[in-house]
């Protein structure tokens, strides 16, 4: 599940690094070719939550290999696309394999793992999103000035399809759960606590990538800092994502209900140190790293506390929780352009550490049902 999140991560980013040379190929422009990751993102929002229940019969490990095999036939089209309105059809099948597999991957993590070990289960599965995150940009710039776009897309998609075979052959029959269906959701919704999580959630990634959007702009804003110092940083930030998720995910299962408030309140000071301390090079480095920490370790956390808030509903939970993040990226990037054109790059950096500090509040003392281990009562 780890190998099959990096490769559909992968292929979710890989639009930006070859813009370009696809816009060159298809007759359109760099900002229309940007589109096939905004119809990513857009279609996950609606199939996250509702996976389960539009396949309620089907064993789950079945599904994820059906899922994978969706997105090896997304980047085939992709690869074959002889226009923008076939690329942005492939790439909604995609973002609903995307958004799919996320949720679905959570809840069978959960269900595979002892209930003491389900915070580590969920950062094995998350370590292949992260590093999808840190190399996914580089590798497809990389491949891109050897081979051809199509022919990314092409690898990518033969990969794609190992990965899914893969699925099917090592993992153990997962039967889908009791729980599913519409009605099921409505109820799951209604979970005393529930709603305030999800909205503390949906607040903190909103401005994570409020600000990440613009990370560039932002950096750019240290004198002594060029180009290539900028890039360093970025990486510096996904370095620090990697580390993250798996310190804090050997931690999660013992230390949830400190980590609730730690790993957003971790966001909100980095982003919010860089608002503030901009000219401090060596401050910028630290606080980055501090940003990227936190970012990387928090759909680990997010994760294992609904596993515990919904512990006989993980499916419906996990696709709640996937499409809050889809949710937050689409409006937490559009809302940072808007404060970037209108009020400049210190402003929006700053409504972006408070969206992440009130989400972790509301998200740290949102009710949590199931005891952490060690704790009493």
């Amino acid at each position: 599940m780890m190998a099959t999140s990096l490769v559909l991560v992968v292929a979710e980013f890989l639009p930006p690094s070859l813009l370009p040379s696809m816009a060159a190929s298809l007759g359109i422009s760099e900002g229309q070719a940007g589109q096939a990751v905004t119809a990513t993102a857009l279609v996950g929002l609606v199939t996250a939550p509702t996976i389960g229940m539009l396949f309620p019969r089907l064993e789950r490990r079945t599904l994820l290999s059906l899922l994978a095999v969706a997105a090896t036939v997304s980047n085939v089209a992709v690869a074959v696309s002889p226009n923008l309105v076939t690329l942005l059809i492939a790439r909604l099948l995609l973002g609903a394999a995307i958004g799919g597999f996320w949720a679905m991957s959570l809840a069978v993590a959960a269900r595979l793992s002892a209930p003491e070990h389900v915070g580590r289960a969920v950062m094995l599965v998350n370590t292949g999103t992260t590093l999808a995150t840190v190399a996914g940009v580089p590798l497809g710039i990389y491949l891109g000035s050897i081979y051809d776009w199509r022919t990314v897309f092409g690898g990518v998609a033969v990969v794609t399809l190992i990965v899914a075979v893969a699925l099917r052959v090592v993992l153990p029959p997962v039967p889908p759960a009791a729980t599913t269906g519409f009605r099921v959701l409505g109820e799951t919704m209604r979970t005393p606590g529930l709603g305030r999580g999800l909205t503390g959630h949906v607040l903190t990634v909103l401005g994570h990538f409020a600000a990440f959007t613009y990370i560039r702009a932002a950096l750019a804003r240290t004198p002594e800092l060029n180009e290539a110092g900028v890039a360093w940083l970025v990486i510096v930030f996904g370095f620090g994502g990697f580390v993250g998720n798996l310190v804090v995910g050997s931690l999660v299962d013992r230390h949830l209900r400190l980590l609730r408030f730690l790993v957003p309140f971790g966001i909100g000071a980095g982003i919010g140190g860089l608002a503030l301390f901009p000219g401090q090079i060596w401050l910028v480095g630290v606080l980055v790293a501090l940003w990227g920490f936190a970012f990387g370790s928090w759909l680990t956390v997010a994760a294992t506390w609904i596993a515990r808030a919904v512990p006989a509903r993980m499916e419906v939970g996990g696709g709640l929780l996937v499409a809050g993040f889809q949710l937050a990226i689409s409006v937490g990037a559009a809302l940072g352009g808007l404060l970037v054109d209108g009020a400049g790059v210190g402003p929006a950096l700053g409504v972006a550490a408070v969206c992440a500090v009130v989400g972790g509040l509301l998200f740290g003392t949102a009710k949590q049902r199931v005891p952490e281990l060690g704790d009493r009562g």
